[in-house]
């Protein structure tokens, strides 16, 4: 049998590692086509890729510790049913699933998920291909309508990320 003292310290180290697991969850991204036409979205390094038609809404949970993840919406997307293909704009190698980033022009979401901040932005700097709005539940929203947007970033150092509280949800809504 341990000793008290062991034994305190074995409980300690368990109440620690279960507060440091539940300082940050997973968030929720939820992505919405409001355009007349189909866009295929995309996401790494978790989500891959899927098809939206108009008024449809994908669903993908973002493991905390997630950095320098994106969220871009395909245009004028062709698949076959083992998922090769080819996008207009924002094309990820082919794939419908992307595990890459894809190819410009693209409007990206961009964030970093986990600790008592997350960080998010848009990008234009690869350029325009859809409009787009991101904003997470604490923070404000960002919107992207065409090329100017004023919200996103134009150069590598432009100062647009925004911050909000670690286990925030998102909304990406194309064509908002």
């Amino acid at each position: 049998m341990a000793s008290p003292a062991t034994s305190s310290a074995i409980l300690v180290v368990v109440l620690v590692a279960t507060l440091a697991a539940g300082g940050a969850n997973a968030a929720t991204f939820t992505i919405t086509n409001r355009c007349s036409f189909t866009v295929w979205p995309a996401a790494t390094p978790v989500g891959g890729g899927t098809q939206l038609s108009p008024g449809q809404t994908w669903t993908i949970n973002v493991p905390a510790g997630t950095s320098s993840g994106r969220v871009w919406g395909r245009t004028g997307c062709s698949f076959d049913g083992s998922g090769r293909g080819s996008c207009a704009t924002g094309d990820c190698g082919g794939a419908l699933s992307c595990s890459l980033s894809g190819q410009p022009p693209l409007t990206l979401a961009e964030f970093t998920i986990g600790g008592s901040k997350d960080f998010y932005d848009l990008s234009v700097i690869d350029g325009f291909n859809v409009g787009m709005s991101f904003s997470c539940s604490t923070g404000v929203t960002l919107t992207c309508r065409d090329s100017s947007c004023p919200d996103a970033y134009h150069f590598p150092n432009d100062r647009k990320t925004n911050a909000c509280s670690g286990n925030s949800n998102y909304q990406v809504v194309f064509c908002p």
